[in-house]
């Protein structure tokens, strides 16, 4: 995988501290270096990315080669630290893994690191595949120490999850660096605004000089065009000439395609027929401007292909205008590149098909069954296939025997009939806003469900304001939101939904779960302290599949003044397995399907798969034996599956 190539460089290149906070599509990075760190490289996960970034800050201050991980998202917790060590600079070498989610898959935005580079100034490098990210990352220690800043190496989905064979170093073969201390000086590591000032002037000079250097790095290449540099126009009685400038895995893509566009006999880098020049751009920011140029002077007509921001094309639109070329620029901002979510090898296909105005290749190994039927002779055996369905939709659901289903149930329950607002979260519990729960009003970032929640109340004193949080993100990112809650005199009630896992990223340890990423056993951190340190005076926890007393709970907490909390604790059902299911008594089940259509449980069905005079079936292969559907039934008709074993 390719976080687990980035994660085998980084050891490769001696590093001594690995921190983060879990992150998909990052998250693989940092669980291998602790699986296969050596003797002496230290890792955690930091309660959240601001204090990852500290944390690797002050072991590069003191020598160390340092990385710290995080999503695009995590970017924007961790910014305020990274713009001042930017400023500061670093002695050991210091890599920033953000790893971006084209799409977006598993984030709410699709923000783009490179632009985040240029605006903090901080260089980057930004790998093709699992390969590459290999020989990068160790590749970027060695830039972070010459020019003494921290760097990023930007991943994307594909290129994390992505898989390849590659060849790694023996361990023989690791650097080894030895960090070589903090050394006091105020003058460099002390940020009053007068150094700010001359570090500025000097990170400005030193992103020109980077610049330069990065036209040399060979990782930049500038593949030349066939005869000529031209490419024949279909329909056309002239040739142009034209280039593909590209980076990351698009570039991957690129070549993939201009393969198929050779093997189509019309053109193909390299063919006697003429091909596009090819810039592959490995260091978005600083932009490696006299490589582009060389790139740039000869061609008429340039296809930036790239995800996310237009950051190739902006570039190429400025050295044009800077020194007078001629050159047409294409991309996002033309409309031949799609402005959001993902390119892939089709996508990038047809673009540079268009852009070459060559007839879309045939790719044999991408036929369905319908043009199999359509192609083969009537009668033949290929011609009978039958053709697939459509695959069902399948919306995003929680788990069968989920504890949060059953402390959104109790909640909604517990304040039926009253005026309220229900400010959710980012975690497996966002998926509370499915039907029939419906219990998640907002969504925004992590931790600011407690901010939402305090705003509501300023502006509307008569609703009843909760805010949802996991135990993982109290931790990250809710703590300052109570206290702020607490000062300014807000009245809301906050679910704290305690699993005693980071669930949604893979079961990452915490601060709470009493376990460190090193295997170290320590003392958990009470998240019912930290409230009542805080100066809560109402904390209640309560297990929420005891349904009847969750619900009597959330009511009389809910009703008092002030800031309070819910606990809801128990554990994620991934992590601790059930040891039996439940069954449907068909005498006794009505068909009121109350239990279906109340919690909205996956391993809840209806017998004949209609709910029209059907009665509830209980999917064993789901059912974890949680019990909360049987205690909603009205006739008692959901039992425990071994009830009359027992018997």
């Amino acid at each position: 995988m390719g976080n687990e190539a980035i994660a085998l460089g980084a050891i490769a290149a001696g590093v001594n501290l690995v921190c983060g906070y879990p992150g998909t599509p990052s998250t693989e990075v940092l669980e291998t270096v602790a699986k296969r760190r050596p003797d002496g490289v230290y890792v955690e996960w930091s309660v959240n990315e601001k204090s990852a970034m500290e944390l690797a800050a002050g072991a590069s201050y003191a020598g160390a080669r340092t990385l710290v991980t995080m999503k695009q998202m995590g970017l924007n917790v961790a910014s305020d630290p990274l713009m001042c060590v930017e400023y500061i600079g670093v002695k050991g070498g210091m890599v920033v893994l953000v790893a971006d989610d084209p799409g977006p898959i598993s984030s709410q935005t699709e923000q783009d690191t490179r632009k985040f580079a240029s605006f903090s100034k901080v260089p980057c490098f930004d790998p093709t595949g699992a390969a590459e990210a290999y020989e990068m990352i160790q590749e970027a220690f060695e830039w972070s120490e010459r020019y003494g800043t921290p760097v990023f190496l930007r991943s994307t989905t594909r290129v994390s999850h992505g898989y390849a064979s590659i060849e790694v170093k023996d361990p023989a073969e690791y650097t080894v660096h030895q960090p070589d201390g903090f050394v006091k000086d105020t003058n460099r590591w002390v940020i009053f605004p007068r150094l700010s000032y001359k570090n500025h002037q000097r990170i400005f000079t030193r992103n020109v000089e980077l610049a330069d250097a990065f036209s040399q790095y060979d990782r930049n290449v500038l593949l030349p065009g066939g005869p000529s540099g031209t490419v024949p126009v279909a329909g056309e009685n002239k040739s142009a000439h034209r280039g593909i400038a590209t980076g990351g895995i698009s570039y991957t893509y690129v070549m993939e395609a201009l393969k198929s566009v050779g093997a189509s006999g019309t053109a193909m880098a390299g063919a006697n027929t003429g091909s596009p020049s090819v810039l592959k751009v490995a260091t978005p920011y600083p932009f490696p401007e006299k490589l582009a140029l060389d790139f740039l002077k000869d061609l008429d007509e340039v296809l930036c292909v790239e995800e996310l921001d237009p950051v190739i094309e902006e570039a190429l639109l400025l050295i044009c205008g800077k020194y007078g070329l001629q050159t047409k620029i294409y991309g996002k901002m033309t409309g031949h590149i799609a402005v959001a979510g993902e390119n892939s090898r089709d996508s990038v296909q047809k673009a540079i098909d268009d852009f070459l105005a060559v007839e879309a290749p045939a790719d044999s190994a991408i036929k369905d069954v319908e043009a199999v039927q359509a192609a083969a002779p009537a009668g033949s055996a290929a011609s009978a296939l039958p053709t697939p369905p459509p695959l069902p939709v399948r919306p995003p659901v929680l788990c069968a025997g989920c504890p949060h289903r059953a402390s959104f149930y109790a909640v909604k329950q517990a304040m039926k009939g009253q005026k309220t607002i229900y400010c959710g979260d980012i975690g497996c519990y966002t998926l509370g806003n499915s039907m029939p729960l419906d219990m998640v009003d907002t969504c925004l970032c992590m931790g600011a469900g407690l901010g939402i929640a305090q705003g509501v109340y300023h502006t509307e004193p008569d609703t009843k304001c909760f805010a949802f949080v996991g135990d993982s993100t109290f931790f990250a990112s809710a703590i300052t939101g109570v206290i702020n809650a607490v000062y300014n005199q807000a009245e809301m009630t906050l679910i704290v939904l305690d699993n005693s896992t980071t669930a949604m990223t893979g079961h990452q340890p915490h601060p709470g779960t009493g376990q460190t990423m090193m295997g170290e056993v320590v003392s958990k951190v009470s998240i019912e302290a930290i409230l009542r340190g805080i100066g809560l005076t109402i904390v209640e926890t309560v297990n929420p599949m005891e349904h009847r007393k969750a619900v009597e709970t959330v009511k009389h907490v809910a009703a008092e003044p002030g800031v309070k909390a819910v606990i809801f604790k128990y554990p994620c059902i991934a992590i601790t397995k059930p040891s039996g299911s439940m069954k449907v008594d068909a005498d006794k089940c009505v068909g009121c399907h109350r239990c279906v259509q109340e919690i909205g449980c996956p391993a809840l069905i209806y017998e004949n798969g209609s709910v029209k005079r059907s009665k509830v079936l209980v999917d064993t292969s789901q059912c974890t034996g949680c019990s909360l559907c049987a205690q909603l039934c009205p006739t008692g008709a959901i039992i425990p599956a071994d009830k009359e074993a027992k018997a």
